[in-house]
């Protein structure tokens, strides 16, 4: 079978590097690509920090942020789920990235580089979680 990971962190930016740690774990285990497996961590960082960041205080405050990671059919599989407030980062237009610094908004940018290195991304609220599934290439 496979190897899989599956890790449960607190809602934490210190928490974030114990999942690096399992991130690349995996990869080596599942014998990634570099370049997937360099992917792979930047995507899981990005929508894991967003929740610790971001998600993680105020009412509806997420208590954790639970990750698993899979190979299936020619694809590495991440699953980001947290139980906050309900929120959709994809449901922000993405950031205007020609315009100039001054006039950009602020934010938005690690969504964009996410979505630019995934084969696809969705977000979804089932009960008292989000979700977001990312597909990642296996091959590079």
């Amino acid at each position: 079978m496979p190897p899989a990971l599956d890790i449960t962190i607190p809602p934490e930016t210190e928490a974030v590097a114990r999942l690096l740690d399992a991130l690349e774990a995996f990869a080596e285990e599942a014998d990634l690509p570099p370049k997937v497996a360099h992917r792979l961590a930047v995507v899981v960082e990005e929508l894991a920090a967003n929740v610790a960041m971001h998600g993680s205080s105020g009412p509806g405050a997420a208590t954790f942020v639970a990750v698993t990671v899979r190979q299936e059919d020619g694809a590495v599989i991440a699953s980001i789920e947290d139980d906050g407030r309900a929120f959709d980062p994809l449901a922000n237009a993405a950031p205007d990235t020609e315009a100039a610094l001054e006039e950009r908004e602020i934010g938005g940018l690690g969504v964009h580089f996410v979505r630019q290195m995934t084969r696809s991304l969705d977000y979804s609220r089932a009960g008292d979680r989000n979700r977001l599934v990312a597909v990642l290439d296996a091959s590079g």
